[in-house]
């Protein structure tokens, strides 16, 4: 319901126009308009000079923030002192890649479709910028003037400047590799996008791996790269091994000892070779439990609950079956007596318990179809050897072990007879490494507890690529660039997006406001600009819109406010 509603600021009468809406049971602001002063009011009413003649709104509150945190490492400045400019009216290099990250902060869009973008905004109060011009085809002859080797120099220098607007505190650091699948077609040129296992099964396109470093505690990109779909994530792992160690330590800013964490993916023996001959380096990687059966079969009565903060919080809710568990030992595993440490989730082992059972049937009803094929003489079912191969092949696209039945292949008055039966032990097998997860170190000093929580944070680094897949903000799939020069210049905004919407995330947290970057982003694309062109006037009259709750707060933390529809500074 719409009512008026008055407040006094300064000893003076101000009016607006309140919606009130019952929200989750209790009545909420929804929708709020200042109408002004008693006099204005009467001026309005009465159709006087100050109703205006034409009102246009723009998007204001997510370009601003965008530009209020990048001010402050500036990119274009960055890009533009390190590549060459042309002599022309257009922006310059640096600002087609500025361009680019306001937009993947915001709502990612194709470079085709950026001027529509940018039109019904404020970019133009913001940041001033033809926006005709940043076009694809401009965008493609101003990033074909960046080289490799110049574009690595701007990633470098900007992500050190990120990292020293939030120092890490941090001797910790969680690397991690994806790859992005693409429509590149199979004749196009591109040594970057390969076919390979894809993470989302999509093995059968053209794909780009990336790998990214972060701090444990402020999750900034500390250094990425991209790397041919084909390689191994183990093969870049030990290519950039050297470059990473070194970032490691400046970001630390002090001499001792740092850890790295990752997953098994980069495990190999030249892998942790290289790292055992770095007296400075720690290491912190899973293991697969197919290669250590003797681990995941150990009775749980060994295992001890871990102090996480999420094994707290069900402790305190009564959940105590639900905790993460832990058993730690020692073994030889590349070439030396490593710390080993298994943990299970009794939640996760649950989940797994219940695909499996599925699957199960899945494979029963296969089998049971097998059954009748091959005792009812089917064309094509009368050789053992089709049959078993038939068998495994379906066992492999359910992604379980083929030894799970026995299936009995036998002959019975020259014919082909068939049987099976469910491997009772060879399932309590399988079902005995659901829920666990090994981890292998070469840390002896630290605690059970400090191993599992530091392995358990490589959730740092996942949540970069998480939001690299978001189909609204930062996008970096699908790529949309077909040759590899602009492919890297792609992933670069995508990484400098991920990076200042981190800092924003920061300093929301900071100051006491938990709320994430995409949600601040989502709160302040809703706050708007308003020309106003009034009788008598030759000029428009701009004013902003009067912010909501979370608008205002967001505004606060990084030092600003609206008063009667102008920016001010606290």
């Amino acid at each position: 319901m719409a009512h008026i509603h008055k407040k006094i600021k300064k000893g003076r009468s101000y009016y607006y126009v309140r919606e009130i809406a019952r929200v989750d049971g209790k009545p909420k602001v929804i929708n709020q308009v200042y109408l002004g002063s008693p006099e204005r009011i009467i001026e309005m009413a009465k159709g006087g000079k100050s109703v205006p003649r034409k009102i246009q709104t723009q998007a204001f509150g997510a370009l601003w923030l965008a530009n209020l945190v990048e001010k402050e490492v500036d990119l274009a400045g960055i890009v533009d002192g390190i590549v060459p400019q042309d002599r022309d009216d257009a922006p310059s290099v640096g600002e087609y890649f500025l361009y680019a990250v306001y937009n993947r902060m915001i709502q990612a869009c194709s470079k085709r479709a950026m001027p529509e973008w940018y039109k019904p905004t404020a970019i133009q109060q913001i940041r001033p910028v033809k926006a005709a011009e940043l076009n694809s085809q401009m965008f493609w002859l101003k990033w074909n003037q960046v080289e490799e080797q110049q574009l690595q120099r701007i990633a470098k220098s900007f992500l050190r400047y990120t990292s020293e607007l939030e120092p890490s505190s941090s001797d910790c650091y969680m690397f991690d590799t994806t790859n992005y699948y693409t429509y590149m077609a199979t004749d196009t040129e591109s040594a970057l996008a390969q076919r390979g296992k894809n993470k989302e099964g999509r093995n059968w396109l053209r794909q780009v791996g990336v790998a990214l470093l972060v701090s444990r505690d402020k999750r900034i990109p500390l250094y990425y790269t991209e790397y041919e779909g084909n390689r191994h994530d183990s093969k870049i792992f030990l290519q950039i091994m050297g470059d990473m160690f070194s970032i490691m330590h400046d970001s630390a800013g002090v001499k001792g000892v740092l850890t790295v964490v990752f997953d098994k993916g980069m495990n190999s023996e030249d892998n942790i070779t290289a790292i055992d001959g770095k007296e400075d380096i720690n290491f912190i990687t899973t293991y697969s439990p197919y290669f250590a059966e003797h681990l995941v079969h150990v009775d749980l009565d060994n295992f001890t609950v871990v102090d996480t903060v999420k094994n707290r919080k069900l402790t305190r809710e009564g959940k105590e079956d639900d905790r993460l568990l832990a058993w730690r030992t020692r073994g030889q595993y590349w070439g030396r007596e490593r710390t080993v440490v298994v943990t299970y989730n009794p939640l996760t082992a649950t989940k797994q318990r219940y695909a499996f059972e599925k699957k199960m049937l899945r494979l029963q009803g296969i089998l049971f179809e097998f059954q009748s094929k091959v005792n009812n003489q089917a064309p094509y079912w009368r050789k053992q050897s089709v049959v078993l191969k038939r068998y495994k092949e379906n066992c492999s696209e359910l992604h379980i072990p083929s030894d799970l039945y026995k299936v009995e292949l036998y002959s019975s008055n020259n014919r082909l007879r068939m049987n099976f039966r469910k491997n009772h032990y060879r399932i309590g097998r399988h079902i005995d490494r659901f829920g666990k997860n090994i981890l292998i170190t070469n840390i002896t000093d630290w605690t059970t507890d400090e191993i599992v929580q530091a392995s358990l944070d490589r959730w740092t680094v996942e949540e970069g690529f998480r939001l690299t897949k978001d189909e609204q903000q930062v996008a970096l799939r699908p790529i949309r660039h077909w040759t590899d020069s602009k492919i890297r210049c792609h992933i670069f905004t995508c990484i400098a997006a991920i990076s200042l919407l981190r800092i924003i995330e920061l300093r929301l947290r900071r100051a006491g406001v938990a709320m994430t970057a995409k949600a601040a982003m989502r709160h302040m694309s809703t706050l708007h600009s308003c020309l106003m062109w009034l009788p008598g006037k030759r000029k428009a009259v701009r004013m902003l819109e009067e912010p909501s709750e979370e608008q205002a707060d967001i505004m606060r933390v990084f030092g600003w406010k609206i008063a009667g529809g102008v920016l001010q500074k606290l």
